[in-house]
């Protein structure tokens, strides 16, 4: 039998509060996420602004607080005025990042509807063009979108009916520019010292913006690091924060060292920190960048690729089916994971975007004019966001581990556990184990805990199994049994391959 894992909880020891931002997402003009997804006119949930009421409802179930848009590699050529007006005069561009035709019958007054119909809680997070454009556009963008009255661009959304500012605080200075692929793609001298001027010019018109800087776009990238310390050499001062983006996928059939991409996760905040506050201490700065981990997902990106080479170059389609992944209960394990890793980081992480909402990469998926349903990787995301806010305790696990290809020994156990204001607890936890049970015991010391209130198993006997249009509802999490609260101690049993939520009363 595997011997037992183990870690103490103590209120003395955190890591910091949970910003409500951790749980992001990103709705980017790709494929189907906008169109047939979100924005269905004519569908039978459709309501008066084509917005599908069923993709609302999941949404809203999510969780998700700021939702990025319009891209992602879509903004690298995206040209605002054209989503802005009467409908019917919006021009139909082509997009060069992922060879599609896009209408602009859904644009930014129509994304800014979308986030109050989904509630409260969602928040614009709006990136601005810094490939094809600059300074002078970002600055027109901002004009329109949040001066309430009185000049040339906001009397011009007034009378496109949105008397309202948007309020839009939290931008990003562009998109991946460091790589290759981006439409505009520069050099992070380049890149530094564009996104300065802007940041710059930004706050000329109000001091209070919140900036994302971009960082590389995954931590493999050869210009990793030192992208970083350039950028944030230029723009340290200007902006709050520096974006990471990063997608895992079994290399391979190596489904051991895909259930541990987390490892790659918290190397890749860790090193980034490290080389934020390596800038900081050379300018002399007291100031602390945080992390915007804006991008975030499973991604079978390799089959993505395969398929992109077969499509006809001289073809232009409106909201393609792309990067429509079905996901298994293995990945939604390896997602859990993922999210795990952000709240261990919650100290320095304080924005982060699952990467995407709705059809591409997503929790959700639909069906034109038919269903939708949750996606396996939509349940850790929804518990997380319910249960995971609050503030984070210092978990250091004591773990029976496995060898991995990538990353050497791992421990079996991946955990962590967010303390709410009411004083209850929830412990989110992930048993990498493909075949054996994981037992765990938590000292629980001061806490003051008297009860086990849920334990919520995601886990499958067959870890390919996932929902479908067929069969939507195949996979949910179910109850754990025999979890108890004994003497200051819990004590349960992991089930093999499983994302675990124990909530403490």
């Amino acid at each position: 039998m595997t011997r037992t894992a183990r870690f103490t909880l103590d209120p003395a020891f955190t890591v910091g509060p949970v910003n409500p931002r951790l749980f992001g997402s990103f709705v980017e003009h790709l494929g189907r996420c906008v169109y047939t997804g979100i924005f269905e006119p004519g569908h039978p949930t459709a309501d008066e602004a084509g917005l599908r009421q069923d993709v609302l409802d999941l949404v809203r179930e999510l969780g998700v607080t700021a939702i990025r848009y319009p891209g992602g590699n879509f903004v690298s050529g995206y040209k605002w005025e054209d989503s802005v007006g009467p409908v019917e005069e919006r021009p139909r561009r082509l997009d060069l990042a992922w060879h599609s035709t896009e209408s602009n019958r859904f644009g930014l007054s129509e994304y800014i509807a979308f986030l109050k119909k989904v509630g409260p809680q969602a928040e614009p997070m709006m990136a601005v063009n810094l490939g094809t454009r600059g300074v002078a556009e970002a600055l027109e963008l901002q004009e329109y979108a949040n001066i309430a009255e009185g000049t040339a661009l906001s009397e011009l959304r007034a009378a496109h009916g949105d008397k309202d500012p948007y309020d839009i605080k939290l931008w990003c200075l562009g998109n991946e520019m460091d790589g290759p692929w981006q439409t505009g793609h520069k050099t992070a001298e380049e890149y530094g010292r564009l996104a300065a001027e802007t940041a710059r010019a930004m706050r000329q018109m109000d001091k209070d913006v919140e900036l994302v800087a971009c960082g590389s776009s995954n931590q493999s990238m050869p210009t990793f690091a030192d992208w970083e310390a350039k950028v944030l050499t230029e723009t340290y001062d200007l902006v709050d924060y520096i974006s990471l983006h990063a997608y895992y996928w079994p290399e391979d059939g190596d489904t051991g060292s895909f259930l541990a991409s987390a490892v790659d996760m918290e190397s890749f905040i860790e090193n980034v920190v490290a080389t934020a506050d390596h800038i900081g201490a050379k300018l002399k700065s007291s100031k602390k960048i945080n992390l915007s981990f804006d991008e975030w997902n499973v991604w079978y990106l390799p089959e993505w690729e395969a398929r992109a080479k077969e499509f006809a170059r001289d073809e232009w389609p409106e909201a393609p089916r792309l990067l429509e992944d079905s996901y298994s209960v293995t990945d939604a394990v390896v997602f859990g994971s993922l999210l795990i890793a952000l709240l261990r980081h919650a100290d320095r992480v304080t924005v982060a975007c699952l990467a995407q909402l709705v059809n591409v990469i997503a929790p959700i998926m639909t069906e034109p004019g038919g269903a939708a349903w949750r996606q396996t990787t939509f349940f850790p995301f929804a518990a997380a966001a319910r249960y995971g806010q609050g503030e984070v305790l210092d978990v250091r696990v004591d773990s029976p581990t496995y060898q991995t290809k990538k990353f050497g020994e791992t421990d079996l156990l991946h955990a962590t556990a967010v303390r709410a204001e009411d004083g209850t607890v929830t412990v989110f936890a992930v048993n990498r184990s493909q075949t054996d049970a994981l037992p765990l015991e938590v000292a629980l010391g001061a806490l003051g805990l008297t009860s086990v209130a849920e334990h919520s198993v995601l886990a499958d006997a067959d870890p390919e199994a996932r929902n479908t249009l067929a069969e939507p509802e195949r996979v949910a999490p179910h109850a754990a049994t025999g979890t108890v609260l004994d003497g200051g101690v819990l004590k349960a049993t992991l089930e093999p391959l499983s994302w675990n939520v124990i909530r403490l009363a």
